[in-house]
């Protein structure tokens, strides 16, 4: 009978034991992937990072930062429910959510959730000084690169463009490539010029400066009139690249930080959290993030607010 009942409490031990292990690995099974863009952009430093915070504060959790061609990519991927955040502008959300075919999607992507604005986008165009280019007008019969096919750099492009009474039909050629690529075949003398959609200072414009003699191209006011909200006129300050000696105007749209209605409320909540309590850490990986404040964060969402999101926006007494 001892030996019976020794087994038999040895069995239910392990039992047990099993039970609490299974519970432990569907804990430490929970996953974040982040969906960023390319590699030179600010999304993917800034994902990066909000990475590590999330792996290190969110318990139980494992992540992953996934390089993408960012803003629609990054939103039909959500809607497949393959991330569980990422980045994107805001028209490209605006439009995800009514369902705009002609850039990209084929439904409204009814399954996305808003987290928070973050920073601006700056509408940067940057031409060789060779190229003799110093205005919009200039852009006519020139070589422009205008942002990976269907991205959201792409769609700012179309949207700027026809605000100032052209189209890429003006241009004498379009290249439709990420940051990195079109600052390469500027730097060889096979591009007049790149348009992008980025945080001041971005990677590849800073590269680009400090390689040859560029041109910052100014976006008038008025561009930004007609376009309307999303987009807002702002200036790239004096000095933020290499041999810019004066603020320049441009357009700029606020980022998002986007989920989708199958990741958990409690998830949603810590990715939140996380993102708000840890800010310096952001900073350090990308001057951009200082623009990313707390009282801005549910200002012109374009998409319900997912309710774990907005349980932290009620708890700080935004909401």
């Amino acid at each position: 009978m001892t030996s019976i009942r020794a087994k038999s409490v040895l069995a239910g031990a392990m039992a047990v034991a099993l039970s609490f292990g299974t519970m432990s690995m569907a804990k430490a099974d929970e996953f974040i992937n982040v969906l960023t863009g390319g590699t030179s952009g600010v999304y993917y430093p800034l994902g990066a990072a909000l990475a590590n915070v999330y792996g290190d504060k969110i318990e139980g959790v494992r992540t992953q930062v996934q390089s993408t061609k960012a803003s629609v990519e990054n939103l039909n991927l959500l809607q497949a429910g393959r991330g569980e955040i990422g980045f994107a502008l805001g028209d490209s959300v605006k439009l995800a959510w009514e369902g705009n075919t002609e850039v990209g999607f084929k439904k409204p992507l009814d399954k996305l959730r808003g987290i928070a604005a973050i920073y601006p986008n700056y509408i940067q165009i940057v031409a060789s000084k060779d190229s003799g280019i110093k205005t919009l007008a200039d852009l006519k019969g020139k070589s422009v690169s205008v942002g990976a096919p269907k991205s959201g750099t792409e769609l700012n492009a179309r949207k700027i463009f026809e605000a100032a009474g052209m189209s890429y039909d003006d241009l004498g050629k379009v290249e439709y490539l990420p940051f990195a690529e079109s600052v390469e075949l500027m730097k060889n003398r096979q591009l007049d010029a790149t348009l992008q959609s980025a945080g001041l200072g971005v990677a590849s414009l800073k590269d680009l400066s400090a390689s040859m003699e560029v041109t910052i191209v100014s976006v008038p006011a008025d561009v930004a009139e007609k376009l309307g909200a999303p987009y807002v006129a702002r200036e790239i300050p004096a000095g933020t690249y290499e041999g810019q000696a004066d603020d320049v105007p441009t357009v700029a749209i606020v980022n998002f930080l986007v989920s989708h209605s199958g990741v958990s409320d409690e998830i949603a909540y810590q990715m939140t959290k996380q993102l708000f309590e840890n800010l310096p850490t952001l900073e350090a990986a990308h001057n951009a993030a200082k623009a990313i404040k707390l009282e801005n964060a549910i200002k012109g969402m374009p998409l319900p607010l997912h309710p774990g999101a907005e349980r932290y926006y009620k708890e700080k007494g935004i909401m």
